[in-house]
């Protein structure tokens, strides 16, 4: 990014005398876990995000201060700037900080350095990388070792109920963390133990293709060399990518001769039950509360990151079961009353790739419902038109609604439109969320669910349609 600094520099700065830190994005996930994390070690802590949140109303009730308008004036009273990957360097606050850091006035830190320091103590770190189910997989570890009782520090993607957020602060002994590919940040990470779940075309406004995403996780598994790859070995981007790894691999699959295998798997009302097989012998069975066969796959990655720290089984065994999943990942939000009087359950999920999608769907035709509805919302114009002929297959044997593309960071100059691709899914375009949430009410009967998809504001459907 546009600064770097080495995980000895960071703990020189803040050796140094009590920090003020400013967080440009702080109501982002993990920006967020990361200011209370920074408040939690004595610092004085602000920052600036677009809108008020959930998350940044957290913030401010702890007394951190947060600006909801730009100005470059309000780093004044910080030494040091955190920034994260999506903050442009136009960006008026980060401009400053980026002027006062090359004058050695203050320090600017990307957020994957600042992570990668904080993780670079503790003695198991454990990073669950992956193209998709990277928040889930690191919850399901966490859980594991909430089990166990080891204390772990955990900072996740996603908000996890059992430890009240997205992160939490335990002892220095046990690290779980998610590590996120976007702009190669997990190479600033610090894992010995590197989970890779999966390696898939995405992010197509910084990776060029294919080719450039295996190299960048083959350099993350690089990371760790002295430790442990613990990677996904059904899926050949993987298994190129561990091509040259020097350290020790444990693999997981249900295809594949794997270290770690599931057998005797059975499913109840789409929840899986299992025996988790470590190197030919049983070594616990588990029943999840979280539908699909990803959710083994999980299960399995987060059992083998659990045995290598000695996890005992019962506590593997007791965290998967204890999992019943991270805040919008299939996270039933509630119900909705339609205009015929039946109750429809309301899900929301994150997914927002098609590989994602369709494992979501499947897990939710499982359920047992008459009929699965969807309300997708695309997220940025150069995923959609990459993957358009991928997002359009991805809804089949459910009832799709498409809202607008999400731009995120985007401009669309790619041409691409949420009613092209409504059109070639067969599905139905409607331009507002309003007209969405009415169509819903009028449409829905008894027997129906509805799954409201994405990773932009798409969310905002919920309170529309739940709304009492």
């Amino acid at each position: 990014m546009y600064t770097s600094y080495s995980i000895e520099k960071i703990s020189e700065i803040f050796s140094q005398k009590s920090r003020s830190v400013y967080f440009i994005g702080i109501g982002g996930i993990s920006m967020s876990s990361l200011a209370h994390i920074a408040m939690e070690r004595g610092c004085h802590v602000g920052g600036y995000d677009r809108t008020p949140s959930d998350l940044t109303r957290a913030l401010e009730s702890c007394g951190i201060e947060i600006n909801y308008t730009l100005s470059p004036d309000h780093i004044e009273n910080y030494d040091v700037i955190v920034y994260t990957a999506a903050i442009k360097p136009d960006n008026p606050e980060l401009a400053r900080a980026l002027e006062c850091d090359r004058r050695g006035e203050k320090y600017c830190i990307y957020r994957a350095d600042f992570l990668g320091w904080l993780m670079s103590a503790c003695k198991n770190r454990i990073g669950v990388a992956g193209m998709h189910g990277k928040s889930t997989a690191s919850s399901m570890v966490a859980q594991v070792f909430l089990a166990a009782e080891l204390d772990p520090t955990i900072v996740l993607g996603a908000e996890l109920s059992s430890i009240g957020g997205a992160y939490r602060i335990g002892s220095r002994d046990n690290f779980i963390m998610e590590a996120c590919e976007y702009q190669d940040s997990f190479l600033s990470f610090t894992p010995n133990i590197a989970v890779v779940l999966n390696i898939d075309l995405d992010h197509t406004d910084y990776f060029s293709g294919i080719e450039q995403i295996i190299e960048s996780f083959r350099k993350y598994l690089a990371i760790a060399a002295d430790g442990y790859a613990v990677v996904n070995i059904d899926d050949a981007n993987v298994r190129t990518a561990i091509e040259s790894y020097t350290g020790t691999i444990v693999s997981y699959g249900l295809e594949s001769d794997a270290d770690f295998t599931a057998d005797n798997i059975s499913y109840d009302h789409g929840h899986p039950e299992f025996d988790i097989i470590k190197r030919g012998s049983k070594l616990c069975h588990v029943k999840l509360a979280v539908t699909g066969r990803h959710n083994i796959m999980n299960a399995l990655a987060s059992a083998a990151a659990a045995d290598i720290c000695g996890v005992a089984p019962e506590a593997i065994s007791r965290g998967l079961a204890s999992y019943a999943g991270a805040k919008r990942r299939m996270e039933l939000k509630g119900s909705f009353t339609t205009e015929s009087g039946a109750s429809i359950p309301l899900y929301d999920d994150y997914a927002h790739h098609p590989t994602e999608i369709r494992a979501t769907l499947s897990g939710a035709k499982s359920l047992g419902y008459d009929r699965v509805w969807v309300v997708f919302q695309p997220h940025t114009y150069s995923r959609t038109s990459s993957l358009f002929d991928e997002f359009a297959g991805s809804f089949y044997g459910v009832n799709a609604i498409f809202a607008d593309i999400y731009a995120a960071r985007e401009v669309n100059t790619f041409g691409v439109s949420s009613e092209q691709l409504a059109k070639a899914a067969d599905g139905v375009y409607l331009p507002s969320l309003d007209e969405i949430a009415e169509y819903l009410r009028k449409t829905l009967t008894d027997g129906d669910m509805l799954i409201v998809m994405g990773a932009g504001d798409i969310i905002k459907l919920d309170e529309i349609l739940l709304k009492k």
